[in-house]
């Protein structure tokens, strides 16, 4: 069974361009009581579910929204959350990693 984790913050190639990609996913220290801050790169997320290490999450208004892998009409792999078309991605509007 895959451990769960919860996405709270971004990094982001060029974060004042709206259609660059996100490099770094993670979670902001004090965001959840229960584990410390954590960071890794897209790319490692997308290991981590594609092989059923890791599953990841984002709370939308109170709501659980899992987080899947996709892949753009080029054939390059993102992370997305379940709700969202291909654009806008709420990944995107998350704050930055320190």
């Amino acid at each position: 069974m895959a451990a769960t984790h919860e996405i709270t913050c971004i990094n982001k190639s060029d974060r004042q361009n709206p259609h660059e990609r996100i490099t770094h996913v993670g979670r902001k220290k004090g965001a959840k009581k229960d584990g410390g801050p954590w960071k890794i790169t897209q790319e490692e997320a997308i290991k981590g579910i594609e092989n059923g290490t890791w599953s990841f999450l984002r709370n939308e208004k109170g709501s659980r929204v899992n987080i899947i892998v996709a892949k753009s009409r080029y054939g390059n792999k993102y992370l997305k959350t379940e709700a969202d078309g291909e654009q806008p991605n709420n990944l995107l509007s998350l704050p930055e990693c320190p």
